[in-house]
């Protein structure tokens, strides 16, 4: 429970890319790392560093999308003072940096074809050629690298060097995603939720109550464990009684009915034919001008009439929870949060 980033899961799928990890560690040669993204690429990698021979060295990282091309080279590589327009100083690369360790290079497929020709010399030879020098430095360094990108057929599209591929694919782990790990989102979803639980200083974990689990087996985790987190974070620190289960998940954050009318979908005024386009089978009504009821409650007005709106928007759709947060332009999340505080999430007419 002390580390932020742990390797946690249960399905065959994801210990089988946890124990093809462990038995590429001992061996010193490049790995490459493939999955989607939130798939834990880096937690991998940190895996190989530290069951291999050069634990004790450093674990060097570089994110090749976090700078331009312009730099790329002068990062990976290094460069002598007056080598370019700002070099003010000699300064030593990240391979310089890796010596004696491992150097874990991110998102691979976005190396220029400059840098993936000197990476290939590096991989090669062992040498790395400072920019704006003259003799090159022998450096011991193991690579691991990492991509979402099939780099086999970026190699065909003339984006990727084969001889760098040959050179990096000793080892391939492929990561599966989350939605293909059966069994691992309730233990992943237990763990996060019970760390969060601690930074708030509950008193003990409720868990997760019967809906919410199932909303959480259900959805298809496009940012697999990374979004998971986050969702369960966000779940529990929004969960006002610590004493219940939690039963209310919000899978996006971003989407709300005040969003800015520049981020929701705009229908064409017209269809091909001219025709004005057909409007939903079902909309919600207009607020009425006149409050339903007298005003000298104003909370108790604004709640009855949230009730009735909701009521009549339930009949309208015949009950059909999905329909109706559409009709009400409220995500499915939104809608339970709004039934359940009128004792209508099981109102079926």
């Amino acid at each position: 429970m002390e580390r932020e980033a742990q390797f946690i899961g249960q399905s065959l799928a994801f210990l089988d890319s946890v124990e093809r990890a462990s038995r590429a560690a001992a061996l010193n040669r490049p790995v490459l790392v493939i999955g989607e993204r939130g798939t834990g690429k880096e937690l991998v990698a940190e895996r190989l560093h530290r069951l291999s021979s050069r634990w004790d060295g450093p674990l060097v990282v570089m994110n090749c999308a976090a700078l331009p091309e312009t730099l790329i080279e002068a990062e990976l590589f290094g460069h002598e003072a007056g080598a370019f327009t700002g070099a003010t100083k000699a300064r030593a690369g990240r391979f310089e940096e890796a010596d004696g360790g491992t150097l874990f290079l991110d998102e691979l497929a976005t190396l220029s074809t400059g840098a993936q020709e000197r990476l290939l010399r590096a991989v090669e030879y062992g040498e790395v050629t400072r920019i704006g020098a003259s003799r090159p430095v022998r450096v011991d360094v193991r690579i691991v690298a990492a991509t979402n990108e099939h780099l086999p057929a970026l190699v065909d599209q003339g984006r990727f060097r084969a001889d760098l591929l040959d050179r990096l694919s000793f080892e391939v782990i492929t990561l599966p995603p989350l939605r293909v790990r059966e069994g691992d989102v309730p233990v992943l979803a237990d763990h996060f939720g019970r760390r969060m639980a601690a930074e708030l200083g509950w008193p003990y974990w409720p868990g997760f109550g019967t809906a919410a689990a199932a909303e959480l087996a259900r959805h298809d985790w496009p940012g697999n464990v990374r979004e998971l987190r986050n969702v369960v974070e966000r779940a529990v620190y929004r969960w006002e009684d610590p004493e219940r289960p939690i039963d209310a998940i919000e899978f996006d954050p971003f989407d709300s009915p005040w969003r800015p009318a520049a981020a929701r979908p705009v229908a064409p005024p017209h269809s091909d034919d001219g025709e004005a386009p057909a409007r939903p089978a079902v909309q919600a009504a207009a607020p009425s001008a006149t409050p339903p009821v007298g005003c000298d409650d104003f909370r108790a007005a604004v709640l009855l009439y949230e009730k009735a709106l909701l009521e009549d928007a339930l009949k309208r759709c015949r009950f059909n929870q999905r329909a109706t947060a559409a009709a009400l332009k409220l995500s499915y999340d939104q809608l339970r949060h709004a039934l359940r505080r009128h004792d209508l999430l099981d109102r079926q007419g």
